[in-house]
């Protein structure tokens, strides 16, 4: 089954989305980039769902990570980037992260990119499901980053739906290894949004959870 297959199936995205993820990319970035602005360096040692990472380390796995797909986008080895960023000041994440989402836009810009074959985390894959694999983890991280400033705001619920569509797909199974990066899925609580059902099949509990 395709990431195509799968969103048509479970979501309310456009085909246009489901052909060319780059626009929802964009609205999960603008996204976690207006929450990154928020964070205060008092907050950067701060708890998150992700038990082994607090805020600070959470930043630099999204800018991290951000600038990885980037360089897929570009036509290099992303998994040659480290998805994590050091010596950023306290102050300086939301810059670091704006810079690394123009990074994304550049490399992405070639419509050819979207039908090559690029090699991430969980292996090859043509291009625009590799970009969709990194719109949920941009979605995923944002929730963790929203649980861990006191869940200022509101989230927007489509970018959780496209989300939770790629997360069926690439990870169909509920139980999961130490192989990968993602802990084994846990029950969504009944009447669950479409963000605490992606963080539980991801594994992830809310802070008070």
């Amino acid at each position: 089954m395709t990431i195509e297959t799968a969103m048509a199936n479970g979501t309310a995205t456009t085909t246009d989305t489901m052909t060319d993820p780059r626009p929802v990319y964009a609205r999960a970035a603008e996204q976690a980039a207006a929450l990154i602005e928020t964070v205060r360096p008092g907050q950067l040692a701060g708890p998150t769902p992700c038990t082994e990472l607090d805020v600070r380390t959470l930043l630099s796995h999204i800018v991290g990570g951000t600038l990885r797909i980037a360089q897929v986008g570009a036509g290099g080895d992303g998994m040659a980037v480290h998805p994590f960023v050091d010596g950023v000041p306290d102050d300086g994440w939301a810059a670091a992260y704006d810079e690394a989402r123009s990074a994304v836009r550049r490399g992405w810009a070639d419509d050819g990119r979207l039908e090559a074959a690029v090699r991430v985390p969980w292996g090859e894959a043509p291009g625009r499901n590799a970009l969709a694999g990194y719109v949920m983890e941009c979605v995923a991280h944002t929730w963790d980053l929203w649980q861990a400033l006191g869940r200022p705001g509101d989230l927007d619920p489509e970018l959780a739906e496209f989300a939770l569509a790629v997360g069926r797909l690439v990870l169909p199974d509920a139980e999961r290894g130490d192989d990968l990066p993602f802990a084994s899925a846990v029950p969504a609580p009944e009447g669950a949004d479409a963000y605490a059902r992606l963080a539980a099949w991801l594994g992830r509990r809310p802070l008070d959870g």
